[in-house]
């Protein structure tokens, strides 16, 4: 039987949601590595849209899981039916949507706040030593995650220093990494990798996902 790889998203595209290219290739990489994916978002409005032509807000609203649902191709689950059981591995591609609709990190930083159902699955998979991961911006989102909480994880958002600064003022600890490699915490089954928070082309943001999801996948 395979494997069964939760995939949260955040929307759909880079700026308001999650980045298409990260999420792609996470979907790609758990295929490949012979696992199933299970794509789910939360059932609520996004921060804002953005007209990515443009890059400007517009005065449209849109919804979290109906826009995930894009890039899943129709195939998603409201996030707050989705229980730790039902899945062996986690991960969490990037795109501004971690930082706006999973987390308000992108207004309000080290004190911002995750979504309820964010923060069940990811502390349960770690009281539980279920493996994990997290691209990109999504970091952040977990170290808020576990901010006062007796886990302290390793994490990368490659080499961004005052998102790196604003991750340890949260309690955990950041490790530099290029965009085509992933840091491992091994005591608590999280693996992390920049994405395109340093990547600078497609290929490079596609090895670093790639290892990241064999890693979490060899885990399970």
């Amino acid at each position: 039987m395979k494997k069964k790889i939760g995939v949260v998203l955040s929307g759909c595209g880079v700026f308001d949601g999650a980045e298409i290219h990260e999420s792609v290739l996470t979907l790609l990489a758990i295929d490949r590595a012979g696992a199933e994916a299970i794509c789910m978002a939360p059932d609520v409005d996004q921060m804002h849209v953005i007209n990515h032509l443009k890059g400007e807000p517009t005065d449209e609203k849109r919804n979290v899981l109906v826009e995930s649902a894009r890039i899943a191709r129709g195939d998603i689950k409201d996030i707050a039916e989705v229980k730790t059981d039902d899945l062996d591995g986690l991960i969490f591609p990037g795109g501004f949507g971690a930082a706006k609709n999973l987390s308000d990190f992108a207004v309000n930083g080290e004190n911002c706040k995750v979504h309820p159902d964010v923060v069940r699955l990811v502390r349960e998979f770690a009281s539980k030593k279920k493996p994990q991961a997290t691209c990109c911006i999504a970091p952040a989102m977990y170290a808020k995650v576990f901010d006062g909480e007796s886990i302290s994880p390793t994490l990368t958002i490659g080499n961004d220093k005052d998102v790196a600064s604003k991750i340890e003022q949260m309690g955990s600890k950041h490790q530099e990494c290029a965009a085509t490699d992933m840091v491992f915490d091994e005591e608590n089954k999280i693996v992390s990798t920049p994405a395109y928070m340093s990547g600078q082309s497609i290929s490079e943001v596609a090895e670093g996902i790639e290892k990241a999801v064999n890693k979490l996948v060899s885990m399970t």
